[in-house]
């Protein structure tokens, strides 16, 4: 992320619990693990305070969460002690992955992608190859285009998911999901892309 978007994510997290920090997994990675679509080890980008990974870890995969907010980071590494989980948390840049020097058989992305201006969003799809070996997977639950107008993230259409990640991730599959958090109304319509790295 930028310098802008990473001050104003630190300070979210400075200020308390932010309304994307429901507490718990998000309930569309926890069914993912479920169903066995989540394999061998496993990269959060924008893990926040690390309840998907840490989920992860509990059920036994080997996990690195990644955020660019050290305030985040740090809460995640305070949960994962405290838990005795072996979960792994770093302060890094999601369009900067190569720092990280290691290769992971599942990414998974809960809340980022719609983040990123349109013009950062290819950055952060090429920036996901330095991580990911051909055939590793990748999946991205984001706010969707069917999500109504209001305060919150971006809303994302599936063609924007498709542009993105075109010619570097092939999509398996994009479909309605939901996206729990903590703002008035209930979970928020979003997408939850399955896409696999060419």
């Amino acid at each position: 992320m930028s310098e802008t978007p990473r001050r104003d994510f630190e300070s979210r997290y400075r200020e308390g619990t932010p309304p994307w920090d429901i507490g718990r997994p998000q309930p569309e990675i926890v069914r993912l693990a479920e169903e066995g679509e989540i394999v061998g080890d496993v990269l959060d980008v924008g893990c926040g305070t690390g309840e998907n990974a840490l989920h992860l870890a509990s059920i036994g995969h080997r996990v690195l969460g990644v955020d660019a907010s050290p305030t985040a980071i740090l809460q995640a590494q305070e949960k994962a002690a405290a838990r005795a989980l072996p979960a792994q948390f770093r302060v890094a840049d999601a369009k900067h992955l190569e720092t990280l020097r290691r290769r992971f058989e599942t990414a998974i992305d809960c809340g980022l992608f719609h983040v990123f201006e349109r013009e950062e969003r290819r950055a952060y799809a090429e920036s996901l190859t330095e991580v990911l070996s051909p055939g590793s997977t990748l999946h991205v639950l984001c706010f969707s285009d069917e999500e109504p107008p209001g305060y919150g993230p971006k809303r994302i259409s599936e063609y924007e998911i498709r542009d993105a990640f075109r010619g570097i991730f092939a999509p398996t599959r994009i479909r309605p999901a939901l996206f729990e958090h903590r703002f008035e109304g209930g979970p928020a319509k979003a997408w939850l892309a399955t896409l696999v790295k060419i």
